[in-house]
């Protein structure tokens, strides 16, 4: 019955696949481009222009103007309340994107953030995106808000929008708020920009936020389906020529000192330990659609600490990357979103536990060749404490074909020095993985349907071990979807082997087959003064075990939610949950409560608050209640923020449970604060206390920064850790880290 049941999936599978590809090659793509929106961009001499905010140069006066916005909410094709103007100028070296956005009352533009890359939900803001290579799959992507805030990120779009937010440009924006509202100067030299130097035309387009409204407004692409995030719908920037990199040579050498003290293993003392080192990256572009990059001595000293967690599941928690060697080209390596398989985990590299291991040097070449995206890595570990020296490669390839579809495939070695000689980890631990995406946005006219399947296989544990199947040590699966508004859904199943565990990849779970289908209805409510949206969505999730056997079942339901007209938000789920233990489970990791084997099905709520984030003190709540394994669990989560002054965010966080079993009972806290100061977009001061009575180790992460120019940054970082002894705070270790980091181009 099982295999008759997996061939009818399989060969349904199929079916639609190749009827979606059909339909595919069939339809008209895309906007036809005479009917899409453009704006030219004047040439002018880098000379003409004095960046200030202020568009008083005599050549804005001939610069087209990009007007006509349009709202996205809150109705949807409804005329904006306050009017938008973009224009467009370009050098040899730069390009220069102007805006001037009136606003009736000046007095109410709201600008709270500083920090680069702050989320802007407090802010008014000018968002834009940048298709250089016009081909609605990949964007950079810009913000900024009255107060200069930068802001920018990389995105991806497939079964949804992949947006890598960490990405960090050299660019900056100038503005100006006076009694006409604010305007900006913005620029973004070429030299940061991976593009396709045949071309004269780039997609491009522009959103606008009046936050005290909750006022979006676009340029084009204003529809609930479509929108900012969709390079596909984008407008046209044309007239670029004779663009330069200059020789598109980049190095970005690095200084830094460091003191470190840690307590002895015996904890009758420390061990204290200071370095002076350095180290430098070389960025070359081969062409100005293909990157090389080196690192030498590679150092994340600076980098912000994980936000921690309790983890009251059997699975391993995943947090995300923050080094910046290993964010940029990250949505190019990334491999089927949402599909739930992860061949390459970048923290593989370099973190053992979530500590550090020293890296000797790294490769990378990111960009594209024709309709070919490439990225590949190669990066090698020093020998530490706990293991040997080993060699990370990875290369990831996706060919574009048709106008939104593409066919890639990835492949991971890891090569522990010495290897040989151990048992675990073997020599030479190889991935290979293959992806096929099939998309088109005009179903129907204008509706957006998306297809992945994907498959991913690696050798076996040790050279010459038989004991496992190729079955086994494989993943596969597919996703439907339709992201569209008001209604949209998916359908998803998967497959992970029971020796699947890639040996540069993230693994949460194997040994199960999973399907989820989920629908969902998002009606704006454009007659309501109060209410701005409700959302009403249906999820199953059905997990089996390799033998067909029910090992988790998830029916989820949200009656209503409510989004109004302020900003504030409010939703209610319940879920019928079923989940099945094959082997006891500790749950806190010390053996004093243990779940035993059998299966548990339990009803669940869930509360969330979230108020506008514009207001100067905002609040945060989610209430969790209901069955868990053989008792109940309540859970409450707190934050709340308060905002003094623009560049001051002050930030609270409580979450708590409390846990009532047949086999034990216990309570957890978590507690987190993180102060921001920032006091110019340039100039910045973090602090960031956390503490959880599961651990009973309280950390506080200290992290000044003075950016000189975009793009070279000193930082000053100081750490320290206690552990709760009965009451009392013990010293486990405390550091120092000054660093400098300086970029050169030619």
């Amino acid at each position: 019955m099982a295999s008759i049941y997996f061939c009818t999936i399989f060969n349904l599978m199929k079916s639609l696949a190749l009827a979606l590809c059909m339909l595919s090659t069939l339809v008209v793509f895309g906007q036809e481009e005479n009917s899409r929106k453009s704006i030219n961009a004047l040439k002018i001499e880098a000379s003409d222009i004095q960046l200030d905010g202020i568009l008083d140069e005599d050549f804005w006066g001939n610069a087209q103007e990009g007007t006509n916005f349009l709202m996205r909410e809150p109705i949807e094709g409804g005329a904006p309340t306050e009017r938008s103007i973009i224009k467009i100028a370009y050098d040899a070296n730069n390009l220069y994107i102007a805006a001037i956005f009136y606003d009736s009352d000046p007095s109410g533009i709201k600008s709270f953030q500083k920090k680069r890359d702050a989320p802007l939900s407090t802010d008014d803001r000018f968002m834009w995106i940048l298709d250089t290579f016009l081909d609605g799959r990949n964007a950079y992507f810009f913000e900024i808000n009255p107060g200069g805030l930068m802001g920018d990120g990389l995105l991806t779009v497939g079964q949804g929008t992949s947006f890598n937010k960490s990405w960090d440009g050299i660019w900056r924006p100038w503005t100006h708020i006076g009694d006409f509202g604010w305007s900006a100067e913005v620029r973004i030299p070429f030299r940061t920009l991976n593009f396709d130097p045949s071309s004269d035309t780039w997609g491009i387009n522009f959103q606008r936020t009046v936050r005290r409204k909750n006022e979006e407004l676009l340029w084009t692409a204003h529809k609930r389906n479509q929108g900012l995030f969709r390079p596909q719908d984008a407008g046209r920037l044309k007239g670029l020529e004779g663009l330069s990199q200059g020789l598109g040579l980049e190095v970005v050498p690095y200084g830094k000192l460091e003191r470190l003290r840690n307590e002895t293993e015996d904890g009758s003392g420390f061990e204290t330990e200071t370095t002076l080192t350095g180290g430098f990256d070389v960025n070359y572009s081969i062409t100005p659609s293909l990157k090389a990059s080196f690192t030498l001595n590679t150092d994340f000293a600076e980098t912000e600490v994980d936000t921690r967690q309790v983890n009251l599941t059997r699975f391993p928690l995943f947090f995300p990357e923050r080094r910046d060697f290993f964010l940029e080209g990250a949505n190019t390596l990334q491999f089927a979103p949402r599909s739930g398989v992860t061949p390459y985990f970048s923290r593989r590299i370099g973190l053992g536990g979530g500590n550090p291991i020293p890296i000797s040097y790294g490769g990378r070449i990111l960009g594209r060749i024709g309709r070919l995206e490439v990225a590949a890595l190669q990066v090698r570990t020093k020998s530490h404490d706990e293991g040997n020296a080993e060699d990370f490669s990875v290369v990831r390839m996706k060919g574009n074909f048709l106008k939104e579809s593409s066919l890639g495939f990835v492949y991971t070695r890891r090569h522990t020095q010495g290897g040989d000689e151990l048992p675990d980890p073997v020599q030479d631990r190889h991935t290979l993985g293959a992806d096929l995406s099939l998309n088109t946005s005009t179903l129907f006219g204008n509706k957006n349907l998306q297809f992945q399947a994907f498959g991913v296989i690696h050798n076996a544990e040790s050279p010459g071990d038989d004991s496992t199947k190729v079955w086994d040590r494989s993943s596969r699966g597919f996703r439907f979807n339709f992201p569209n508004q008001p209604w949209s859904g998916s359908l998803s199943y998967r497959e992970f082997g029971i020796a699947f565990d890639p040996a540069v990849g993230f693994n949460r779970r194997r040994a199960f087959r999973r399907i989820e289908p989920r629908v969902s209805y998002s009606p704006l409510i454009e007659s309501s003064k109060v209410v701005r949206e409700l959302t009403w969505e249906l999820s199953f999730e059905h997990l089996m075990s390799l033998q067909w056997e029910k090992l988790t079942q998830n029916f989820r339901v949200t009656p209503f939610s409510i989004r109004f007209e302020t900003g504030d938000e409010f939703e209610y789920q319940f879920i019928r949950n079923f989940e099945f233990l094959d082997e006891n489970f500790d749950i806190l990791g010390d053996s004093s409560v243990i779940i035993p084997i059998g299966g548990y099905s339990n009803w669940l709520h869930s509360v969330e608050i979230e108020t506008a984030e514009y207001r100067r003190v905002t609040w945060e709540f989610e209430y969790n209640t209901g069955g868990f394994w053989s008792g109940t669990n309540t859970s409450i989560s707190n934050g709340i923020t308060v905002r003094p002054i623009p560049g001051f965010n002050l930030t609270g966080e409580y979450i708590y449970n409390e846990v009532k079993l047949s086999e034990g009972s216990f309570d957890t806290n978590l507690f987190r604060f993180t102060g921001s100061f920032d006091f110019t977009p340039f100039i910045s001061f973090t602090s960031r206390i956390q503490f959880d009575d599961v651990s009973d180790e309280l950390g506080m992460n200290n992290r000044f920064r003075y950016t000189i120019t975009p793009g070279s940054d000193i930082f000053l970082v100081y750490n320290h850790n206690w552990v709760d002894t009965g009451g009392t705070l013990r010293t486990i270790s405390n550091g120092g880290v000054l660093k400098g980091t300086f970029t050169y181009r030619f």
